[in-house]
């Protein structure tokens, strides 16, 4: 018999198959509406899941199952362990790795039949070796780089970077991508000069002789902020998961797919100007109160929650004091009635129907100055997923 720790993470897979059908009803209808108007793409691109970092916190394998059933395209990982992973776990879709390649990866994407990304000179004529030796025709994902400046082949650079590339008999282009740096930042003016680059730099490509090719370049604050960039295929990640990129908005009927909680194991009082916790950071200004919850930053839980989050109990919101520890937490419940050991305790979810009554992860990423994907993925892996 499995046994659940206090502390679980609970992952509504049928949330995440709604997200997905979300999504493309949304892109659907778009093209519908850019076919009547005679502008943007006018059908819908196909979807290119991104489940990378352990499918964002909330566990590859499960994840990658449903958006295959779903009918993505493509599935997006980090690297080529990641790729592995899947394939060995029964993923038959099409995976398309995102990273960086280096030569102990190689065999990888040959054995396990994954799509590389090319983003270097180097990385292309270690992947012709490897399909050279044998005997195979390999079909690849290219990189530009517009701007963000990591990975990729310089945009203004092509003619003297790409030829060999192209000419490799045992290398297939297959599409080309760009990745956005400010697609969630609508002031910055990133955005369209690397909009303006990379369609330069698909019709540079043409004249090198590698069409045709397919696209994509939307992440999920792209694929909502604009439909010129949807191409071929859109690869949202945090929307799948049921929460937009802040500081964005959206009207997708999105649910998030992960909700995390403890129990109570202890309620204690302290008297005013006692101390809590580690560091005594936090002196009690009043008789006090507090839930003690098994759950720390082991768990994922940022130490910066200390004095600027909250959980909720009981359907009410008791506010984090004293420091995160390892595996241990307070909360003031002076003002919630009724608290006992057994209670649970929502880190992310909801205890009622009132917007105050959930906490999702962008709330908890804006409480400590940092991003929701960040919260998703730090989640510790002591941590049980239940499905």
């Amino acid at each position: 018999m499995s046994v659940i720790r206090c502390t679980a993470a609970r992952v509504d897979l049928d949330a995440l198959a709604s997200n997905f059908q979300a999504i493309r009803q949304y892109l659907a209808s778009d093209a519908v509406l850019n076919r009547a108007a005679g502008a943007g793409p006018s059908r819908a691109p196909g979807i290119i899941a991104v489940v990378k970092a352990n499918a964002y916190g909330h566990g590859a394998r499960p994840v990658a199952r449903v958006l295959e059933d779903a009918g993505a395209a493509m599935l997006a990982v980090a690297d080529t362990e990641e790729g592995v992973d899947l394939r060995e776990g029964g993923i038959r879709a099409p995976i398309l790795v995102f990273g960086a390649l280096s030569v102990s990866d190689l065999s990888g994407i040959f054995d396990y039949r994954l799509t590389p990304t090319i983003s270097s000179p180097a990385a292309g004529r270690a992947l012709q070796a490897a399909a050279a030796e044998r005997g195979v025709a390999l079909g690849y994902h290219l990189k530009i780089d517009t701007g963000l400046n990591r990975l990729g082949f310089r945009h203004d650079n092509l003619a003297r970077t790409l030829p060999e590339l192209l000419a490799s008999a045992h290398l297939r282009l297959e599409a080309v991508h760009t990745h956005f740096g400010t697609a969630d930042d609508p002031e910055s003016p990133l955005f369209e000069v690397q909009r303006r680059r990379f369609e330069a730099a698909c019709f540079a490509l043409n004249d090198l002789g590698g069409g045709p090719h397919l696209r994509h370049a939307a992440n999920s604050a792209a694929l909502l902020r604009d439909s010129r960039v949807w191409y071929d295929f859109v690869r949202p990640g945090l929307l799948l998961y049921g929460l937009v990129p802040p500081p964005l908005h959206a009207t997708l009927a999105l649910r998030p797919v992960m909700s995390l909680s403890s129990r109570v194991v202890a309620v204690k009082g302290v008297r005013v100007g006692e101390p809590v916790g580690y560091g005594a950071r936090f002196t009690a200004p009043r008789p006090t109160s507090l839930a003690v919850v098994p759950a720390g930053y082991a768990d994922g839980l940022d130490r910066r929650l200390e004095g600027r989050g909250v959980v909720l109990i009981r359907g009410r919101r008791a506010p984090i004091v004293g420091a995160v520890s390892m595996d241990m937490l307070t909360a003031d419940i002076t003002d919630i009635e009724g608290v006992n050991p057994g209670d649970e305790v929502a880190f992310l979810g909801a205890q009622g129907d009132e917007a105050w009554q959930r906490i999702d992860a962008r709330e908890m990423a804006s409480w400590i100055d940092t991003i929701p994907y960040e919260v998703l993925c730090r989640l510790g892996a002591r941590v049980q997923r239940v499905y």
